[in-house]
């Protein structure tokens, strides 16, 4: 049983992740054999001020 972990930055709408997690889960389908109801993707969304980038919070840098 595969499990894919998404984390990233809370902002996604339930659409971005409904299509992200139908496209990842029909390459694992493809590239590994599996069947689709054997895939399980789970998706961690962080607050903006919980992630760095090069030291700087991401919820302190320009859009």
């Amino acid at each position: 049983m595969p499990v894919v972990t998404i984390t990233m930055a809370k902002g996604r709408n339930y659409e971005q992740k409904k299509q992200v997690t139908e496209e990842i889960a029909e390459t694992i389908v493809r590239v590994l054999g599996v069947p689709r109801e054997r895939v399980t993707i789970l998706i961690h969304e962080l607050e903006r001020e919980n992630i760095a980038i090069g030291g700087v919070l991401v919820s302190e840098q320009q859009k």
